[in-house]
């Protein structure tokens, strides 16, 4: 975890402008780097570093002997650095895992360069040779990117908004400053005065296209047909394998457990895999909720049962209502079931950095999109609209839950890692036939559950355990955390503010307090860019009002619990 920003064709004196790169000082404690690009006096980089692999060569932006021409600011891991060092011969100079994005574009071009990077990325590269900015985001979004443009050509880049938003220019029309989209990269042409021009924008990979980098994968061609032992085995197989890679660390890794099946999955695989590897110290877990909190219990019974070092860290809804406002600044949204998820995962990472030495966290984000594990999928019409939502869904990860990840782990300076996105393995499982990914026998994520079935891997009640959203799961059955939030913001926001919500708030109008709240706040830090997030996060082919899957008609308590 990094965070990356750069001008090209800065009108302010650069001095002046690098203040903005100090608005996400969080997301790299360990370092931090200003340079300008010769011959380019309007154009520099800002670079603040978490040291997690190369701790001596692994400041940035990185440049190499090889390639003086080159320029590269880049946020994430590239799992798959050595095995394409080996394919392709390359001589590397750093154990940067970056660095092998300056070899495949300086011998293969931009366009195979972003297709073979196994890993979460978001990339600023420069060539001064050929005077081009080229752009990129992995498939997901793990890695936040945010553009900044103006019409004449000044350029902006920035991992997260609030690196952009007081960035002066001499326009009188206002730059954009919109998410960069994940999946694509994009190429600019670089004038001698230091402005650009796009000239490319296209995409190098979709989540149900098999990656090109697959081929080079350590887990070779898997059988295709679709048996479901053999379907059930791959799963298995590339599950284990998005764990293996992720590995990948001089920083001692950890886990978020809530307890739901994701996490839980997550967690065992990695001490699994911890130990197999022989990691010089034992893998810490985290949970965080309520004394009675269902996702506490289910999470203590997951952690004896795998042998995980584990932290329980106590809920206190006040403490969430007064972190409110810092989680909305980093969220950079006032999307409502996002608000409300961040403010346990900002907590939870806020002990971490606080109380233990692990900076690597591993997380189960991701699973519920590709395996249809949100309860309104029980009323998908049909197998294929439920593939389609589905789809819809992990496109979408970039404005909801990728987003909560990243920066509620970020603000505290910690690295997620999200081994249910990893590329090979969304790939599979999205190939599958539609009628295999469907909720069977009232069981949502019924195929992910049967692929580990009888292994002890994970308790048996917590393997068929009814999913939970987090929010909901930190406190008691009794009385849920956006139910304490909705009674808490009722005297926070007054009637006659909602009867004009939608006078003033036009683009996605607050339908309640606690919405009216979150945008208010939102406005405060942001003022008038609604637009960053497109529409809010709601179920589908049922009536909702709210995005909790407790206020569904459809959602019954886990008589587990």
């Amino acid at each position: 975890m990094c965070g990356i920003w750069a001008l090209f064709g800065s009108d302010e004196c650069l001095s002046v402008q690098c203040t903005c790169a100090m608005k996400i000082a969080h997301r790299g404690p360990d370092a931090f780097r200003f340079e300008n690009v010769n011959g380019f006096t309007n154009c520099c980089f800002g670079f603040h570093r978490l040291a997690i692999v190369d701790q001596l060569y692994g400041m940035q932006p990185l440049r190499v002997k090889k390639f003086p021409y080159l320029w590269l600011c880049y946020n994430g891991e590239i799992y798959n650095h050595q095995a394409l060092k080996t394919k392709f011969d390359f001589d590397y100079q750093t154990k940067v895992d970056g660095e092998v994005l300056l070899h495949l574009y300086s011998r293969f071009g931009i366009q195979k360069m972003a297709s073979l990077l196994d890993g979460v990325f978001a990339f600023i590269l420069l060539d001064t040779a050929n005077r081009k900015v080229y752009l990129g985001r992995d498939t997901y979004g793990v890695r936040p990117l945010f553009k900044f443009l103006t019409d004449d050509g000044f350029l902006a880049v920035c991992s997260e908004a609030k690196g952009l938003v007081e960035i002066t220019h001499s326009m009188e029309t206002a730059a954009s400053i919109v998410p960069f989209l994940p999946g694509y990269f994009e190429v600019f042409d670089l004038k001698l005065n230091g402005k650009v021009q796009s000239i490319q924008f296209e995409q190098f990979h979709c989540c149900t296209r098999e990656p090109a980098h697959a081929l080079y994968d350590t887990v070779e061609g898997l059988s295709s047909d679709f048996g479901e032992e053999t379907v059930k085995r791959n799963i298995r197989t590339l599950f284990e394998n998005a764990v293996r890679k992720r590995l990948m660390a001089h920083r001692r890794i950890g886990c978020l457990l809530s307890g739901g099946l994701d996490s839980s999955l997550v967690a065992a695989m990695l001490l699994k895999l911890s130990k197999e590897e022989k990691l010089p110290y034992s893998i810490q877990t985290f949970s965080i909720g309520a004394e009675d909190s269902p996702d506490v219990m289910a999470a203590e019974k997951v952690a004896a049962h795998i042998g995980s070092e584990h932290h329980k860290v106590e809920f206190i809804a006040e403490e969430g209502v007064k972190a409110v406002e810092d989680v909305i600044f980093h969220l950079e949204t006032y999307d409502i079931t996002t608000v409300r998820a961040s403010v346990g995962m900002y907590l939870v990472s806020k002990y971490i950095r606080e109380k233990t030495d692990s900076v690597v966290i591993f997380s189960g984000e991701g699973s519920d999109e590709l395996t249809q594990g949100y309860l309104y999928f029980h009323k998908a019409p049909s197998a294929k609209a439920g593939a389609e939502d589905s789809v819809r869904l992990l496109k979408e990860l970039y404005l909801f839950d990728v987003l909560r990840a990243d920066r509620t782990t970020a603000a505290h300076g910690l690295e997620l890692r999200v081994p249910f996105l990893d590329h090979r393995f969304t790939a599979y499982y999205l190939s599958l036939p539609e009628e295999m990914r469907t909720p069977k026998d009232g069981v949502e994520k019924h195929l992910l559950r049967d692929s580990f079935k009888g292994l002890n891997l994970i308790p048996d009640e917590i393997l068929w355990r009814r999913k939970e959203a987090f929010s909901d799961g930190m406190m008691s059955e009794k009385k849920s955390w956006y139910n304490y939030l909705q009674e808490h913001l009722d005297s926070v926001v007054n009637d006659s503010q909602m009867e004009k919500a939608e006078q003033t708030f036009p683009h996605n109008p607050p339908r309640t307090k606690e919405a009216y709240y979150y945008r208010q706040v939102f406005e405060k830090f942001f003022p008038g860019r609604a637009q960053w997030l497109s529409h809010y996060w709601m179920p589908c082919w049922i009536s909702a009002t709210d995005p909790s899957a407790r206020t569904l008609s459809i959602y019954k308590p886990d008589k587990h619990q």
